[in-house]
């Protein structure tokens, strides 16, 4: 059920975001607005829950949320990697389409070994690494096809590599940080995500963003603002949904499941689209889940390996765990 959940949320979330920042009849061009909405909303369902917490279940358990600016400047070099990663992602999402997304945006496992790497000494194993060079390959041929196709976009996939290293720098600074929180993963998204709101004013003046809702023929639409909630709302739930489909199964097969998942999300957008494409665009596809799949699976082994012997050293143990 919490596999079935999470693939629903994923691709929903996906398909909505794709419809909001690029889609010929809503003619909005303002990623940062639609971006910062969904902040917005996050950091209010999540202090929402908070308050709700003392009426007991659902939302028992939830720890109570107050912005204490200390905590919220201690939190801020995470919440500016956390806007590059959004941010970048929703831009590569807005210029290429969503069978190529998972393409795009496929190198954070690479980026993962690179600055597990420079940052934290951690080397990894060869096995490891020829997974990581078949995700590079599968992406310069996909990009190599998504060019013979004619609908590449090298604005795409700039920022579908810079998401990829959003998502890794926002996985080592998200562990620096914990601890302000008290290791408080609901406290840090609400830090984050107001961090973020503040943050996202700024560049939405500079980039203009304010001139183009106000000419924007649907700012008082129900429907519009229907789909932005309905958008955030998704936003907030894939935290969840992540976080359940890890509980009740493990971390390995969590990554297991997106990998299926971006499979299946690939082919509901050509199905959807209604897009024709060639045998070496499918191939570079394969490339990339089949190299995420070994390189998950190289891990969880070695994983495994470590848990198993007890005579690893201390330093070992933390390297393949990471």
């Amino acid at each position: 059920v919490v596999v079935c959940l999470y693939w629903f949320t994923s691709i929903a979330m996906v398909f909505l975001n794709k419809y909001l920042l690029d889609s010929p009849s809503l003619r909005l061009d303002a990623p940062l607005f639609v971006t910062f909405f969904q902040c917005a909303l996050t950091a209010a369902l999540c202090l929402g829950l908070s308050l709700g917490a003392a009426c007991g279940p659902p939302c028992a358990g939830l720890p109570a949320l107050r912005l204490d600016p200390k905590v919220s400047r201690s939190v801020l070099p995470l919440s500016a990697v956390f806007i590059g990663m959004v941010t970048s992602n929703n831009l590569c999402l807005k210029h290429v389409g969503v069978a190529f997304y998972n393409v795009g945006r496929s190198l954070t496992t690479v980026f993962n070994v690179l600055l597990s790497y420079l940052l934290l000494k951690q080397t990894t194993s060869l096995y490891a690494l020829l997974a990581c060079g078949v995700i590079i390959g599968g992406f310069w041929l996909g990009v190599d096809q998504e060019g013979a196709e004619g609908t590449l976009s090298w604005t795409g996939i700039f920022f579908g590599i810079l998401a990829s290293l959003c998502v890794s720098l926002n996985a080592i600074y998200t562990k620096k940080v914990l601890p302000v929180v008290d290791g408080s993963i609901w406290r840090l998204t609400f830090y984050n995500n107001v961090n973020a709101c503040v943050l996202f004013f700024p560049l939405m003046v500079l980039l203009g963003e304010f001139r183009t809702l106000y000419h924007f023929d649907k700012l008082g639409s129900p429907s519009f603002w229907g789909m932005m909630t309905l958008g955030g709302v998704f936003g907030f739930a894939i935290g969840y949904v992540t976080g359940l489909q890890i509980k009740f199964t493990s971390p390995l097969t969590h990554n297991v499941s997106g990998t299926a998942k971006a499979c299946a999300q690939t082919v509901l957008a050509v199905i959807y689209f209604e897009e024709t494409k060639s045998f070496l665009w499918w191939t570079s596809n394969l490339m990339v889940l089949g190299g995420s799949f070994a390189y998950t699976w190289v891990k969880g082994l070695e994983m495994r390996k470590v848990q198993e012997d007890p005579n690893v050293k201390s330093s070992e143990r933390n390297e393949t765990g990471v």
